[in-house]
């Protein structure tokens, strides 16, 4: 007869989403193969990394994720890392808490016993009874903490990483890490609120990446990819016209304080793509139809994959643009986009870019060619053919857009103080 487990089709995708590109094997079920300890560790040990899960009710899930059963005998003196989550339902969502621990459950006494500073801090009891105290349970937001009778236990073979925990310690801090960066982002605000919001503006070759920029952007803010912004080629610009786009925070959230102005593609064939005598323009604000307000900061849009091969008549386009921009005094970055592995690119912190030999020559030959500093050189891997969200490429993405938002309060906090009062006055259309 085929065991079915108690985990929903939605419980199991939320976890996906937590855990990466996994899938999960039922192992253990306690109604089914017995509920004792030594009847679960006999099914699972050396099935590689697992997840228990504890149902304690059908709308709360406890769970602990270790690198391999065979460790868990008390007499093991071998370190043990374990993953702790918790999935509970609120209100038609699904609300998933994580916590990471240098300690992993014991069979002591017959029972699953996981200690902290000689603590015990969960216990799988006998009777289908499980005890969190409450360090796990504020961590993991739970609400409740002692001994409580579960429905059902279940283990699970997590296939897809490898046998211990660094690959999901990683992928959990990133998660967390990107988390943060939403926040920092949700509550900006522009430099003395000399402005409502900050107009960014994305140029660069036809096909480098720029409506994509402003859909990843998009994507993560709505939790889900999404494409606003049609996409052309590497050959066709789709973009045809200067437009700019508010972000929102959620589908029905309100506007974050930046607008990402989006330009028709540079083209080096004369007369063909952005034509260079809007730049000025663009940049203060003063073209009809769309263009209603200056530009804070300038991001060069460039594919990190053609850097090496930009022929001479684009790069002169670009570096006109740039001698405009140097002239309007304002901000600048330049965006490399299309990164292949954005994993690689992090360090092992997520704070800074750990650049390999090869994209540290291409930054370099940026840093040369526009005179930009290399802090101001940002990678990112936009959302394109991607199906899911990945909180590495996240992590790039929300990174680059908030150095675009220090530039710009560095561009706002050096006005003279006789052009701040200029800047309401740009919110006009031009004469």
């Amino acid at each position: 007869m085929e065991v079915t487990t108690r985990l929903t089709w939605n419980d199991e995708n939320h976890l996906r989403k937590l855990l990466g590109n996994v899938s999960l094997s039922l192992l253990y079920k306690s109604s089914v193969h017995g509920g004792s300890i030594e009847d679960m560790v006999e099914r699972c040990s050396r099935q590689g990394c697992t997840i228990t899960m504890a149902y304690i009710d059908y709308n709360m899930i406890v769970a602990f994720m270790l690198g391999n059963y065979i460790n868990l005998h008390e007499s093991s003196t071998e370190p043990n890392d374990s993953l702790w989550f918790s999935l509970q339902k609120k209100n038609d969502t699904t609300e998933i808490e994580t916590l990471l621990l240098n300690t992993a459950p014991k069979i002591i006494d017959e029972q699953l016993v996981c200690r902290l500073s000689k603590t015990d801090i969960f216990i799988i009891c006998r009777d289908n009874k499980i005890y969190l105290d409450k360090m796990i349970t504020r961590n993991l937001k739970l609400r409740f903490y002692g001994h409580r009778q579960y429905l059902e236990c279940e283990v699970f073979r997590v296939e897809g990483i490898k046998d211990n925990l660094d690959d999901i310690k990683r992928i959990i801090k990133a998660r967390e890490h990107r988390n943060r960066l939403l926040a920092d982002i949700r509550d900006y605000r522009p430099y003395a609120d000399l402005v409502s919001e900050i107009r960014i503006l994305l140029v660069g070759p036809v096909g480098s990446g720029k409506s994509s920029f402003f859909n990843s952007v998009k994507s993560i803010f709505h939790g889900h990819v999404t494409g606003q912004a049609v996409v052309g080629s590497d050959i066709t610009s789709i973009t045809e016209r200067y437009r700019i786009y508010s972000v929102k925070d959620g589908k029905n959230g309100k506007s974050l304080p930046f607008m990402l102005c989006d330009t028709m593609g540079l083209d080096g064939a004369e007369g063909a793509g952005l034509c260079m005598d809007d730049i000025p323009h663009i940049l203060k604000g003063c073209m009809p139809d769309r263009y209603q307000d200056r530009i804070h900061c300038v991001a060069y849009v460039l594919d990190i994959n053609s850097i090496d091969n930009l022929y001479s008549k684009m790069l002169a386009k670009v570096k006109q643009v740039h001698k405009e921009v140097l002239n309007c005094g304002i901000a600048y970055v330049a965006l490399l986009t299309k990164v292949d592995d954005c994993s690689e690119v992090l360090q092992d912190n997520f704070l800074n870019m750990s650049r390999s030999m090869t994209s540290q020559s291409r930054v370099m030959n940026v840093h040369k060619m526009l005179g930009i500093p290399i802090s101001n050189i940002l990678m990112v891997g936009n959302y394109a053919s991607d199906l899911e969200l990945d909180p590495m490429k996240d992590i790039l993405i929300l990174s680059a857009l908030r150095q675009m938002l220090r530039a710009a309060d560095d561009f706002l906090e050096d006005l003279p103080l006789e052009e701040t009062g200029a800047i309401e006055r740009a919110l006009q259309p031009c004469i």
